[in-house]
Order: structure tokens, then sequence, then C-alpha cells
């Protein structure tokens, strides 16, 4: 928002709460600073556009007149309906809170909690951000991540290449976001697919190279009763996996790939070998390629065969 349109605003604001009666069009085009436009036209279009713009923001924007011969309506905003009641937190709020705000590793994110903490200490709340010894964390490194929760949070269409897991190429899809969510270690988009013209649920992993933004803010609207978590959680239900790989690991080494595995097995000295299951060999073979000589694939071999071609690419680089 701009410098002058904020100041304007607030002068507004500052203006209504002042005031017990209510005041007229023209008699706060006298007294707010800022609505000195050439003609009478202007000034009610910047006006109107004020008052939603308030209305947007939560102000209570009250309207009436003063007497029953007023014919005019008038503005006023009363502090009862204005003023937030005192803000009372336990100890173990108030540290939760806290460990809420140290989350968010991502940017788009850190100003707004930033933000909320500066508003609580202004209230007189201190969150205990430091005093618990827990670090917790939630990873956004997903490329799309950060233009696909803008967009989500502006209303903007998205358009964007996706893999779809069992597919031979990319789709373009075209989507109206709904919000971003995270389960169990991985961030998924829902969206409605113009093209399907039915609600999806998409992976922000399998998003591949730019993502645009088409269109106004707030073009997007979300619809009543639509439970985001809940889509994403039978999403990836449906998800789970459909295959079995043996991974032969070294001994005292991938911890991550040992705590989803079914069965641990013997296999020599300093060897065990692993069975776990996945859905997706793309992200499996990228999830393995990880732990470099530690693991190798035994079966299946579409996985065992996509481990070894990204590490010849990563060897000839």
């Amino acid at each position: 928002m701009a410098a002058k349109k904020t100041e304007r605003l607030l002068n507004l604001v500052i203006c209504l709460l002042a005031t017990r009666r209510y005041l007229t069009v023209q008699q706060i085009r006298e007294d707010v600073p800022g609505y000195d436009a050439d003609n009478e036209e202007a000034f009610r279009r910047m006006f109107e556009r004020d008052k939603e713009e308030l209305r947007e923001l939560g102000v209570p924007l009250e309207t009436g007149s003063n007497s029953h011969w007023d014919d005019e309506v008038g503005y006023r905003i009363a502090r009862r309906d204005y003023e937030l009641p005192e803000i009372v937190l336990e100890a173990d709020e108030a540290a939760a809170l806290g460990l809420a705000a140290r989350l968010w590793q991502s940017a788009p994110l850190a100003g707004a909690t930033g933000s909320a903490l500066l508003k609580l200490r202004a209230a007189g709340i201190e969150t205990p951000e430091g005093a618990t010894g827990i670090e917790p964390r939630i990873g956004a490194s997903e490329p799309a991540f950060e233009a696909v929760l803008a967009a989500a949070m502006h209303g903007r269409l998205l358009r964007f290449r996706y893999r779809t897991a069992g597919r031979p190429a990319d789709e373009d899809r075209r989507v109206e976001p709904w919000g971003v969510v995270s389960w169990r270690g991985r961030w998924y988009l829902v969206a409605r697919d113009l093209v399907r013209g039915a609600p999806r649920v998409f992976r922000l992993s399998r998003i591949v190279g730019d993502v645009r933004t088409e269109g106004p803010e707030g073009a997007v609207k979300v619809p009543d009763g639509v439970d985001l978590r809940a889509m994403v959680v039978r999403e990836a239900d449906e998800m789970q996996p459909q295959q079995s790989a043996r991974v032969r690991v070294r001994s005292g080494s991938c911890w991550e790939l040992r705590r989803a595995a079914t069965s641990v097995t013997g296999d020599g000295p300093g060897w065990e070998v692993v069975e776990l299951g996945f859905s997706d060999t793309d992200r499996f073979a990228d999830r393995i390629t990880g732990y470099g000589a530690d693991a190798v694939v035994l079966s299946p071999d579409d996985a065992r065969q996509a481990v070894v071609h990204r590490l010849t690419v990563l060897a000839s680089a």
C-alpha cells in the first residue's frame, strides 16, 4: 500500500474514532487530510474505496444519523467495537506461541510471525522464545514453495508444470490455489484444477520449473466449508507405498531409512539390508542418492537404475 494512501486511511480512522457524532461525507472531506481531490466526483470515488478497504481490514465502520431529521448518512467508529479486549495468556499458552513463531524457516512467514510477536509484546505479553530448549523446524526446501504460498495468500491464479507419478511427461496445470498444507514432512497445494474442473491436491516437490501467476489479486475465493487438511490427508492415504524395495545400508548410517523399514537383516560385516515401501520411484531414487556410498538399492530394478542414473550424472558433473 502506498505511503500516501496509508496515511490517509490512518487519518480517517483517527477522525472517526475521535467523534461521538456521525460525520457526513463533506465533514470528512474537510477534516481528514488527504482528501484534497480537485472535484467532488473524484473525492467520492476515493472515499468509497477507502470505506471498503477499512471494512476488509476489519475496522467496524458504523453508519447512521445524528437525529431523525437528518437525511444524509454519516459515519463513525465506536471505540467499544474497535478496541480489542485484554489479552490474557497462561504461561503454557505463551510458550506455545513462542514455539510457533520459531517454527517457520521460510521468508514469507517470518515477517508475519515477527509482527504478531511484536503486537503481543506491546500488549504486555512476553513469549519465552528461547527458554524451553526445544528447536522446532518445518523446512520448505521446494523451489515452488514461496511462489505458491504467495499466490494462495493473495488469491491469484497459478500456472505450472507438474510431474505426476507413473506418467512419462510433465503436464501443464492452471489452478485456483486454495491453500498450502504441510503433512508428514511434505508440502501440498490444495487447488481447483481449471482444466479438469475439480479440486486437486498437488505435491510441491513435483512442480517442475517456474511458477507463474495470472490475473488480479483477490480473484480466487476459497469455497465455504472446504477442509484443506482433510483433503491432503485423504490424498496422502491414497498415495501410501505401492512397492517394496530392498536397500543395503552401511552399519551406523541411514537412520531415516531404518526408521521407515519394515525389516532389517544382517548382510555380512558392516552391512544390513532394510526393506521399506515407496510409491514414487523418482522421489525414492532422490532419497537414496542422498546417502551416497552408504546405501545401495538391491531391488526393484527400476529404482536401482534410477539411482545409478543420478549417480552417473553427478560423477560426470
